[in-house]
């Protein structure tokens, strides 16, 4: 999609800009994010790495969220989504992580949680852990993409101010 393309191209120039560099955390998007992000010529200057951490035990073994918290409040949730994104800079060399978890479909729904709710983290070095919650309409595919499309309009955003 050339949209998202163009997109993670902005974010690219503007992390290089600013000598940043950009770890992700994702779940119901696959390493759909990290996708786009990497097909963006000379995004090894500032993409550190990416975590799929699609299962609960990936996010307790790679992002160092605590079992507890998945058990208490669900793989879909404002806490686990903000460990994660806490847990992609914690282990890695980026300066701003970026974590995603949600119920993409087209089953999974549950009380409160209907398919499309998707929770996004943002965490850096030098700004405090920020996370919000949307529904994305549409299909699987839908969910993933606008999801990516928001994280990345996002992050532009968050940069430049």
């Amino acid at each position: 999609m050339k949209e998202l393309e163009s997109l993670a191209d902005q974010l690219g120039q503007l992390l290089k800009q600013n000598n940043l560099k950009l770890a992700t955390a994702e779940s119901c998007t696959g390493g759909g994010l990290g996708f786009y992000i990497t097909s963006t010529p000379g995004s090894s200057e500032w993409y550190d790495r990416g975590f799929i951490t699609y299962s609960d035990t990936a996010k307790i073994d790679m992002l160092n969220v605590k079992p507890y918290t998945l058990e208490q409040f669900g793989a879909v949730s404002e806490q686990v989504v903000r460990e994660m994104a806490d847990g992609a800079l914690a282990n890695s060399d980026a300066d701003l992580s970026i974590a995603i978890t949600g119920i993409a479909g087209p089953s999974g729904d549950a009380p409160g949680k209907p398919v499309g709710t998707v929770w996004i983290a943002y965490a850096g070095k030098n700004i405090t852990t920020e996370a919000h919650v949307d529904v994305f309409p549409g299909d699987r595919t839908g969910v993933r993409l606008g999801t990516i499309k928001r994280v990345l309009e996002h992050l532009l955003r968050l940069i430049k101010t």
